[in-house]
């Protein structure tokens, strides 16, 4: 080993190249950053090769004046902090000064600038380091263009891990389009290979605003999005967020920003995955645009090269606040067809398929003001119909309750008014199909309800207002009844014991590897006891058990979840219109009706058009 010795400028370089320029896409977040940094209302950026040939950003921001370009190529020069204090309050995308030098060291790089007051603009130039000439002349309009030619043309290895130029321009791509986000008023344009990719108009205003939400993330994002805008102490938070029925295979629609900046943050992401955990499914991703600002002394954004995580002070506060602001959101959410997912059917006679499709936003009343916003498919925050939380009723055995049919003198069923289905939006039951599905109509069309899973929210919701109140009621058993597990589930259990009271179970151990269990929640009297303890106590191997025991939920409500499915009414239980109609005005009630504990939807809307369209009527 050779003795300690400082590093050559140009290898320091490449080193932080390593940290910072991990491909094309990097170079462009970078370099597009500084555009803003420097108060660019237009970007243009242009590639070749899906930007390993070349990079060329113009922007129309305040420039560099002569005597600072060869400045700003230089290692940690930045005008964006001076002293400790101006770290820890960065506003400000960039503020090490790596990035330009790290860029210049890997690459052919000629930067040229304007400044407002001057007559013309000034050029630096340079391959791996900085040429030795000093600023040249240039025409050039008010701003900055900078031009990255042959990327990592001085370190093959480097080069060699480059993807094909199809998947490196598609990260460009991604990269700024969630750049776009970050600034509404900015035009932006990607050009690739001299083909025009996107062009971003300013978005000024809800409308625009809205706009260019359903550009970036897709107009079946916004169809399915709610918008949200919490305020909290010195934080807030507010953005859209897609409802779980929309889920995702992929994470590929998650944008989070704080203060503006993009960030991958894992305590914000638990926050996220915990907001949505009693409605998706533990497989699937959630999709939301989201902007949380407070404080920049609150946030650390120098922990990472590429500042992509961040550190918060006082992060519990944080992390409640995020969860608490989605998670009651999507809870306040009520079934409402016009704004439901609706299932449409090809015109073609033979053969017709289904596909689930957005709907346009309707006009909504104005909000009080303890109403979320909860409007579909549209920036403003007003709700589309009256929300309210249900009143805590006992988890007794089904029916929940009853509401008789209007009936005629003849004794069918009357119509219901206009009053009638704003009151009862999921509609009036009409029967029940195969012993699963619950038929209904409404003023759109028809509605489908999924029984079990249905009554397995309501009664999931119900069971988690009874514990947080006094407890859930138990039923004692007749006869105690003996259940056999292993000795370390009867631990477990017995351990628990007293825990699980709170929940309606009363369980004393009758053996090594027994348990005896006195009392049950009334709803689960003639459930599988034996199938129930290996749950509670973590053995669970069914397939349903184990599907929605989603990490982010605590403890309590996965044995809540666990209930209210077993509980829940079973296939092929033929059910009467009574209780068919007390399950669909349970539902209008009930958080989170439009899923399961395990994620799947409960419903669906079947509009007069897709029925017209499966008839071919009007054509």
């Amino acid at each position: 080993m050779s003795g300690i010795r400082v590093l050559d400028e140009q290898l320091i370089n490449q080193i932080a190249a390593g940290e910072v320029v991990e491909r094309p896409a990097a170079v462009v977040k970078e370099l597009v950053e500084n555009s803003l940094d420097a108060g660019a209302t237009v970007i243009e950026v242009e590639l070749e090769a899906g930007g390993l040939n070349l990079i060329r950003i113009r922007d129309d921001g305040c420039g560099i004046p002569p005597d600072e370009l060869a400045l700003a190529l230089t290692r940690h020069a930045t005008s964006k902090i001076s002293d400790l204090d101006d770290l820890e309050r960065v506003a400000s995308f960039g503020f090490r000064g790596e990035a330009l030098p790290s860029i210049l060291s890997v690459s052919r790089l000629a930067l040229t600038s304007r400044r407002a007051d001057a007559p013309h603009g000034w050029k630096v130039a340079g391959a791996g380091t900085l040429d030795a000439l000093p600023p040249q002349p240039a025409a050039h309009a008010t701003g900055t263009t900078i031009e990255v030619r042959d990327l990592f043309f001085n370190t093959p290895a480097r080069r060699k891990f480059m993807k094909a130029e199809g998947t490196e321009f598609r990260h460009v791509d991604q990269a700024l389009r969630r750049l776009a986000l970050t600034r509404f008023d900015l035009r932006l344009r990607l050009t690739h290979n001299g083909r025009r990719s996107f062009e971003l108009a300013r978005a000024e205003g809800e409308a625009a605003r809205s706009a260019r939400i359903a550009e970036v993330c897709g107009d079946e994002f916004f169809a399915n999005a709610v918008t949200l805008d919490e305020q909290r102490l010195d934080m807030r938070l507010w953005g859209w967020v897609a409802l779980a029925s929309f889920a995702r295979a992929q994470a590929d629609l998650q944008f989070l920003y704080v203060n503006g900046r993009c960030v991958r943050d894992k305590l914000l992401g638990h926050a996220l995955r915990r907001a949505y955990a009693d409605v998706l499914h533990s497989q699937r991703h959630p999709a939301f645009v989201l902007f949380l600002e407070l404080d920049p002394a609150r946030v650390d954004v120098n922990v990472h090269p590429q500042k992509t995580e961040v550190r918060f002070r006082g992060a519990s506060q944080v992390h409640d606040f995020l969860f608490g602001a989605v998670h009651q959101l999507l809870r306040r959410i009520r079934p409402e067809p016009g704004e439901h997912h609706r299932v449409s059917f090809d015109p073609l006679p033979i053969a017709p398929r289904a596909s689930t499709t957005g709907v346009e936003p309707v006009p909504a009343p104005a909000p009080s003001p303890m109403q979320y916003g909860v409007r579909y498919g549209n920036a403003s925050p007003t709700p589309s119909w009256p929300v309210r939380e249900p009143a805590p009723r006992s988890a007794s055995a089904w029916p929940l309750y009853r509401e008789q049919p209007v009936v005629s003198p003849s004794g069918d069923p009357e119509p219901r008014s206009e009053a009638d289905h704003e009151h009862q939006p999921l509609g009036r039951a009409i029967t029940q199909l195969r012993g699963v599905f619950v038929l209904a109509e409404n003023r759109h069309g028809l509605v489908l309800v999924d029984a079990h899973a249905a009554h397995e929210r309501v009664l999931y919701e119900r069971f988690k207002l009874q514990l947080a109140a006094d407890g859930i009621a138990s039923q004692r058993l007749l006869l105690p009844e003996v259940v056999r597990v292993g000795p370390g589930e009867a631990d477990e259990l017995e351990a628990q014991s007293e825990s699980l009271r709170r929940f309606g179970l009363i369980l004393d151990r009758a053996g090594p590897d027994s348990i005896t269990v006195r009392a049950v929640p009334a709803l689960l009297v003639k459930t599988d006891l034996a199938a129930l303890l290996r749950t509670l106590c973590g053995g669970a191997d069914d397939a349903e058990s184990a599907e929605h025991f989603n990490e982010a939920l605590d403890a309590q409500h996965r044995i809540l979840a666990d209930m209210a499915c077993r509980a829940a009414i079973k296939a092929n239980r033929r059910l009467t219109v009574p209780e068919m109609d007390a399950l669909l005005r349970d539902m209008e009630q009930t958080p989170n009706a439009g899923q399961c504990n395990h994620g799947r939807p409960t419903w669906v809307q079947i509009d007069a058009d897709a029925l017209d369209r499966l008839f071919l009527r009007g054509r």
